[in-house]
């Protein structure tokens, strides 16, 4: 489990969700993964996948929502959908290299929660 510490105005206080999430993930993986075999075998280990996915959105989340409010508004626009229409209209043809530089560290974040190990 984590090592977090919680401040003392921690809404709701520990453990918190992620850590939830967590002890629910390697109890499957400790207790039940070696206990089935076929198809529960492989849905438990979809769903150990979708918890430690589950996990790394909610220690990672806060802050990469952060970071790409603050990419976009770097780009001059405050959705995805702004920026997907900015670039649609050309508005972007001379700021190519600052909205790559934007887009690559998005996918990276979203990587860092859905899998990191396509980053390596």
């Amino acid at each position: 489990m984590s090592d977090y510490e919680y401040p003392d105005s921690a809404l709701h206080g520990a453990p918190s969700a992620a850590e939830l999430v967590e002890a629910v993930r390697e109890w499957l993986e400790a207790d039940v993964l070696d206990g089935v075999d076929g198809r529960l075998r492989f849905h438990t280990r979809v769903a150990m996948n979708m918890l430690a996915t589950v996990q790394r959105e909610l220690e990672l989340g806060p802050e990469q929502e952060r970071a790409h409010r603050d990419r976009l508004a770097a780009l001059g626009v405050e959705t995805e959908r702004a920026l997907a229409d900015a670039v649609r209209a050309g508005d972007f043809d001379a700021r190519e290299d600052e909205l790559i530089a934007a887009l690559r560290e998005t996918v990276v974040d979203r990587l860092r929660v859905a899998n990191p190990r396509y980053l390596g």
